[in-house]
């Protein structure tokens, strides 16, 4: 098998300090937490920015802050911002990272309940996603919450509308009101994406752990972080993002994996 590619979410939009004080608002907090996921083994840094009170935000210079504070203290790391920002926002809004011309962004690949909440990625949503990062020669990482999902990437692919071959998946699978997070769902996924294609699994809360242990042994790539999941097992919070990423380099290491450095996962995901 490959090597196993981390990415670390470090933050997202929606968790806050009242769910665990470590995850991180400022810039010096996100620094903190990308470095110690960086310095833990992970090779991708997915990045939320916020303001320094927690508020989520899409604003350009906030991101250009912070991606090129935490290229100095982790050199070489991917850096794929998101374009999914927080429910309600616009996409002129959450398209913003994308004009700092990222090496990869994620995409969002349809709309779907997301909790209490709905996560709007209609059509023309879609297409205008893809014509930027097109236009700016991004390569997207392809955010499939619903098994629907995948199939409507793939289709405007085949129609220019999207980057395409070879194509980078993540499938977040246990999101409430989305598809659970079952090595079933995983494997029917795995199984539909075009050959060439590399693809990362993303089990959101209690799934965290087990949906990993599964793409490691299947051959795929993991994603972990607070955006994600706070603990480290039941009612152990983790301390940090690279408390989380140790954890995943511990299983790996079990099932005979071993873990690709930024210079590695750039061969694997054809950015080089």
């Amino acid at each position: 098998m490959e090597k196993l590619i981390i990415t670390a979410a470090i933050c997202g939009a929606e968790v806050t300090k009242q769910h665990n004080s470590a995850v991180p608002y400022t810039v010096e907090e996100m620094v903190r937490e990308a470095k110690s996921a960086f310095e833990a083994g992970a090779a991708v840094i997915h990045v939320h920015v916020r303001t320094d009170d927690g508020t989520p935000t899409q604003d350009r210079e906030r991101f250009r802050v912070v991606l090129d504070a935490i290229r100095e203290a982790c050199p070489g790391v991917i850096l794929i911002p998101s374009t999914g920002g927080a429910t309600g926002m616009t996409p002129e809004e959450r398209l913003q990272p994308t004009e700092l011309c990222p090496e990869m962004a994620t995409l969002d690949c349809g709309t779907c309940n997301f909790g209490d909440d709905i996560f709007v990625n209609d059509m023309p949503t879609m297409r205008a996603f893809g014509k930027r990062m097109l236009e700016n020669n991004i390569k997207p990482e392809y955010e499939c919450f619903e098994i629907g999902h995948l199939d409507t990437v793939l289709g405007m692919a085949a129609r220019g509308e999207v980057p395409g071959a070879p194509m980078q998946f993540n499938f977040v699978l246990g999101v409430n009101g989305c598809t659970p997070a079952t090595v079933g769902n995983l494997d029917y996924l795995v199984n539909k994406i075009p050959a060439g294609s590399t693809w990362t699994a993303t089990g959101i809360g209690r799934h965290c752990f087990t949906l990993a242990a599964a793409a490691i042994g299947m051959g795929g790539n993991v994603r972990v972080g607070f955006e994600d999941n706070l603990n480290l097992a039941r009612g152990v919070p983790a301390r940090s993002n690279g408390e989380l990423v140790e954890k995943i380099v511990r299983i790996a290491r079990e099932l005979g994996r071993d873990i690709a450095n930024p210079d590695e996962a750039r061969e694997i995901l054809s950015l080089k």
